[in-house]
């Protein structure tokens, strides 16, 4: 199996920016398509950015398009998104997950990952 560690939260201002960074060990991220995702208290886990497992291919929810950026270091293992501009309302604790496909889709569902990271909390303060 996967495992995926996630670093880089923490608080920041509105307007402010983050990376954060999930680490895979375990397996290689080669052929993962991999996202992140987002839950606020009350609310339901809600997709923010994918991409392929090709690399060829992102997705962003309207909520953080032209703010947030997702790639991938498949010689490092590692998968980020770089936030800017962060709002109030991006207050959440962020999943890192993977996803096994040989299609170069970016997916969007909650049941589409089979590999999930712990969370990492980012509070954006106004």
């Amino acid at each position: 199996q996967v495992q995926l560690v996630e670093s880089g939260g923490g608080l920041v201002q509105t307007g402010g920016s983050l990376r954060l960074s999930c680490a895979a060990s375990g397996r290689t991220i080669s052929s993962y398509a991999m996202g992140w995702f987002r839950q606020a208290p009350g609310k339901e886990r809600e997709f923010v950015a994918g991409i392929s497992w090709t690399g060829d291919n992102t997705d962003y929810a309207d909520a953080v398009k032209g703010r947030f950026t997702i790639s991938r270091d498949n010689a490092k293992n590692t998968v980020y998104m770089e936030m800017e501009n962060l709002k109030p309302e991006d207050t959440a604790v962020y999943y890192c997950a993977a996803a096994i496909t040989r299609f170069y889709s970016v997916y969007h569902q909650v049941e589409d990952y089979g590999y999930w990271g712990q969370g990492t909390q980012v509070t954006v303060s106004s």
